[in-house]
């Protein structure tokens, strides 16, 4: 539709024989248009507001004529109103004298009602109070009189009971000189014993004292083996579970009590504690893979980075290779269970025994093995034959140990081990 009413127009002009033309677009009429339109209604809007500007002018001076004369009306009622107010008040002003003087007569009033009842229950209070008194003094009288009648009975049953007491105390006096003298000689028994039990608390501390320093020796021989392994003790004891655990609080150091053999009682505890850790040492002790697995070996190659024998280039080794002639007895380090027996890829044929404690010995490239899976072995057991199975150059024990999933130096334990049998 726009384009029906607003198509592209031209406008020619001839001027001196030459002709020119001004172009002019849809968008430019519409702009025109627009302007236009804007432009008569605003023409129109003033012109109304121009007309109407009277009629709309003497409507408001009548609206104001009207307010002018309600608000005269109004000022006429506030007048009246004022002067009501102002003779009400005139009346209250004279009613309040009378007011204020019957106000002082009740208070006089009420303060005399109140003072004749004070007195009133003053005096009945005397009166209950001397009542009373005369009930106390004649309940005092009877009970005055019983306690006669009853001193006079108890007097003659007193006198009566007199000679009984006398005897009974003079039998009373010779039981207590027995006693006493028996006291005396349990005393004199008490104290000997006491010498006597002192004497064998003395001998029984020295005793537990020297079992005390012999089981610390024992611990710190124990621990320097572990140590000489490369483990921490604290450690092995806790992969085994004879660590205990969930346990703290303050330290509170332990006081002796005061009951016999008390200091006696804490030595024991002492040992005691020592000897708890002894025997878990001895237990992990015993799963230490401290010997060597064949009974003549040379070493060929040690732990740690070396060269690898097959390709030359630098490489870790995480075993000890043993050198020993073909179908050497191979024997276990230490008890355990077998867990692996079989092909092992570059270890060829190979075992692995679970010692418990999160320790575990590898043998590799046998020749044969002479144990299965699940199989509990003792310290010396037979294992297998050395043999050169896997990625191997000549007849070789490729050994291994491991705690807790990492590789270690088989060197320091057979090391620790010389420590321990040669003790």
């Amino acid at each position: 539709m726009l384009q029906r009413l607003f198509p592209e127009r031209q406008v020619h002009l001839r001027t001196n024989g030459r002709v020119s033309f001004i172009k002019l677009s849809q968008a430019a009429q519409i702009t025109c248009a627009l302007l236009f339109v804007v432009a008569l209604g605003w023409v129109s809007f003033t012109t109304s507001r121009f007309v109407f500007h009277d009629y709309i002018i003497s409507s408001k001076d009548s609206q104001i004529a009207n307010a002018r004369m309600a608000y005269k009306s109004l000022l006429g009622e506030v007048s009246e109103y004022q002067k009501k107010f102002t003779s009400v008040t005139r009346d209250i002003e004279e009613n309040r004298g009378l007011m204020l003087g019957l106000i002082e007569q009740n208070t006089s009033f009420q303060q005399s009602l109140k003072t004749a009842k004070s007195r009133l229950g003053d005096a009945e209070a005397e009166r209950e109070k001397v009542i009373a008194t005369s009930e106390y003094l004649k309940n005092q009288l009877n009970d005055t009189e019983s306690a006669m009648r009853a001193a006079t009975s108890a007097g003659q049953s007193l006198k009566k009971n007199l000679d009984a007491v006398e005897v009974d105390l003079q039998a009373a006096l010779s039981e207590r000189n027995q006693a006493l003298f028996k006291s005396n000689q349990m005393q004199r028994n008490i104290e000997e014993l006491e010498t006597r039990l002192a004497g064998m608390q003395e001998t029984e501390r020295d005793a537990v004292q020297r079992l005390t320093s012999g089981t610390v020796n024992f611990i710190e021989s124990m621990q320097k083996v572990v140590q000489l392994t490369g483990l921490k003790v604290d450690k092995l004891l806790g992969a085994e579970g004879s660590s205990p655990i969930g346990q703290g609080g303050p330290f509170i150091a332990a006081v002796p009590d005061a009951l016999p053999a008390g200091q006696l009682k804490a030595d024991l505890n002492v040992l005691d504690g020592y000897l708890q850790r002894s025997e878990a040492l001895q237990v992990v002790m015993r799963k230490l893979p401290l010997a060597s697995p064949l009974s003549a070996y040379r070493i060929t190659s040690t732990y740690g980075k070396r060269r690898d024998p097959i390709n030359k280039k630098w490489a870790t080794h995480y075993g000890l290779d043993l050198g020993a002639p073909f179908k050497s007895v191979v024997y276990s380090t230490a008890p355990g269970t077998v867990t692996f027996v079989g092909w092992n890829d570059n270890y060829g044929k190979m075992v692995e025994v679970d010692h418990g404690a999160g320790i575990k010995t590898r043998y590799a490239h046998l020749h044969k093995a002479l144990v299965g899976i699940g199989q509990k072995v003792n310290f010396r057991d037979q294992l297998g034959q050395v043999g050169n199975t896997g990625r191997s150059t000549g007849s070789h024990l490729h050994y291994e140990v491991i705690f807790k999933g990492k590789p270690r130096n088989p060197s320091m334990f057979i090391r620790a081990g010389r420590h321990v049998f040669k003790d």
